[in-house]
């Protein structure tokens, strides 16, 4: 099959799904025709949830199938480091700044989810009921980050003399931050599992952009010096950020 044929039938804005067995797993494959693409190139999904394919116009599906052999070496390495995507629930662990907790519920109580220590280790309680459950440890784990988050934005722009135009939390699944030329800054809640200095690191490079918009020397320079161990952090974001974002809470 032709993917230029596609277009005559689709809009040229609609990829190509369809499900690709790599590494004992079934993901779901996105094939996007791109008009300024020179190559294929083969991205994995963060948290390794899928795979999308950018090819040329006129690519057939055939070349598609030998590419994604081509790479499969490389695939199958790249997907063991992530773990299947965990869905939330109780009698798994989800960390909370670094420290995992065991996820307990608790029907017969109402409020809010909440984090306590026992004989056997740190515990997240979750009450209500067991269906809300992943929606109730993902708003546990919002207000975690929107509390942590912007106590550290206002320490890090009042260090540097600039102010953010505001603070926004999403679930992206490609960044873990962005800052806009108008100073508008955005984090993934998700951050909030990760240990203290990665969510200040994460804070600080994204505060770091309001004066320096690029990755050039001086942005890490002002980076590391609002995030003493931006080093250690990124470096740890880059080992584990897959995991987090692989989490299910639908």
């Amino acid at each position: 099959m032709n993917l230029a044929f596609l277009r005559k039938t689709k809009s040229p804005a609609q990829p190509l799904v369809r499900d690709h067995e790599v590494a004992g797993r079934s993901l779901p494959l996105r094939i996007v025709e791109n008009d300024r693409a020179t190559r294929l190139t083969l991205r994995i999904a963060a948290g390794g949830t899928g795979l999308r394919i950018t090819v040329p116009p006129g690519v057939s599906q055939s070349e598609v199938d030998r590419f994604l052999e081509r790479h499969r070496g490389w695939l199958e390495q790249r997907l063991a480091k992530v773990p299947e995507q965990p869905t939330v629930r109780p009698g798994i662990k989800v960390p909370v700044r670094g420290v995992p907790h065991l996820i307990v519920h608790e029907p017969g109580k109402r409020g809010m989810a909440e984090t306590a220590r026992t004989e056997d280790g740190p515990v997240l309680i979750v009450h209500g009921d067991i269906r809300h459950l992943p929606r109730r440890v993902a708003d546990f784990l919002k207000r975690e980050a929107r509390r942590e988050i912007e106590v550290l934005v206002a320490k890090h722009t009042a260090t540097i003399g600039r102010r953010a135009k505001s603070v926004r939390f999403k679930d992206t699944t490609s960044r873990w931050g962005s800052c806009t030329s108008d100073g508008a800054l955005s984090f993934s809640w998700r951050i909030a599992m990760a240990p203290g200095t990665v969510i200040d690191y994460l804070v600080a490079h994204e505060v770091a952009h309001l004066i320096e918009m690029n990755h050039g020397p001086k942005f890490w320079k002002l980076c590391k010096e609002l995030c003493l161990r931006t080093d250690e952090a990124k470096a740890w974001l880059k080992r584990n950020g897959s995991a987090l974002q692989a989490i299910g809470f639908g």
